[in-house]
């Protein structure tokens, strides 16, 4: 039983760019390696756009646009290893557009992992170099593509926007139905939180489907000191496009499982990587989903999440970060 896509998000333009639904999956073996009595699965890794991944919801709205707008190349931003810009690569060859990343930092060499696949896509970058501004720097090479007659579209990073946010909204729909067909009524619904798109529309949309289930984003970096303000601030931009009210749901997020920083191994994170991967067989990424997973360990050996509450963990995708650096992504190997 899917929960019906509310009228005012079937009226905003999207182009189908995610494979979906995506599965809702029961974990036992992991579960119980856990100590919990029921985990579910949302698995957006498997949303199909260039190895899928949670970008993939948000691009459909956002690409949309750019096409409305007669965009001829999609510009974004990221760090070097972002997932969020490989599938905006991936998006823009899907409607015949260039795309531009930003890179954050120096430049670097070697390409694996995601900037492998950049270069496969086709895509140019730019580095924007130590200590500038990333958004200022992106800002200023669609500005210099204007001046040369292109037409770009900026996609915010992470593609976090009030419009990004709906095909969250939508997902948020979708997952609710899906755990009402096998009678599940979750506690918790785990996601990790980076720039905070997924987890506004995930809250949104629950909301909105009138679910009492509490979502918790699991910070990845410091990048953002307030979380709850920020996904507070993009979900009254979704509901301002949707025409709703703002509810007065809001995330609870977990803080304190980032470590020495974005992208950085945990003893946590390193944990939850290999638990996932050999009790049940579950291919997380280093980067965002092992960090969410960790905190949900965190969570549970300080017992304040119980054995009997029932977790949705949403797989938001982003393995090709498992195959650049293993020194900086996974930390040391296990003994």
């Amino acid at each position: 039983m899917l929960v019906p896509v509310l009228p005012e998000l079937e009226r905003i333009p999207r182009l189908e760019l995610a494979i979906a639904p995506t599965p809702l999956q029961g974990a036992p073996r992991l579960a119980a390696a856990l100590g919990l009595q029921r985990l579910l699965v949302k698995r957006d890794d498997n949303t199909g756009l260039a190895l899928g991944g949670n970008k993939a919801r948000k691009l459909e709205y956002l690409v949309a646009e750019a096409l409305a707008q007669d965009a001829d190349v999609l510009v974004t931003r990221g760090g070097p290893q972002s997932n969020h810009c490989r599938a905006t690569a991936a998006a823009a060859r899907v409607v015949g557009m260039d795309a531009h990343l930003v890179f954050e930092g120096d430049p670097i060499e070697e390409l694996a992992g995601n900037l492998l696949l950049d270069r496969l896509l086709g895509a140019r970058w730019t580095f924007a170099g130590a200590g500038r501004d990333v958004e200022q720097r992106m800002q200023e090479v669609a500005a210099d593509m204007r001046s040369e007659g292109r037409r770009p579209y900026v996609v915010p990073g992470g593609g976090s926007s009030g419009r990004g946010a709906l095909g969250y909204v939508r997902a948020a729909l979708e997952l609710a139905g899906q755990w009402a067909e096998v009678g599940v009524r979750p506690r918790y619904v785990v996601a990790a939180a980076g720039s905070c798109g997924t987890l506004a529309g995930l809250t949104l949309g629950l909301a909105l489907a009138g679910s009492e289930a509490q979502v918790v984003g699991v910070s990845v970096s410091t990048s953002i000191a307030d979380r709850v303000a920020r996904t507070r601030e993009v979900m009254a931009e979704a509901g301002a496009l949707l025409g709703v009210a703002l509810p007065e749901a809001r995330p609870l997020v977990w803080d304190q499982y980032v470590g020495a920083g974005y992208g950085i191994a945990t003893e946590l994170s390193t944990r939850a990587l290999e638990l996932a991967a050999r009790r049940q067989g579950l291919i997380l990424d280093p980067v965002y989903t092992a960090k969410a997973l960790g905190g949900l360990i965190g969570e549970l050996e300080a017992g304040r999440v119980r054995a009997d509450d029932a977790v949705v963990f949403v797989h938001t995708g982003g393995t090709p970060a498992l195959f650049a650096d293993p020194a900086v992504y996974w930390g040391p190997p296990p003994a």
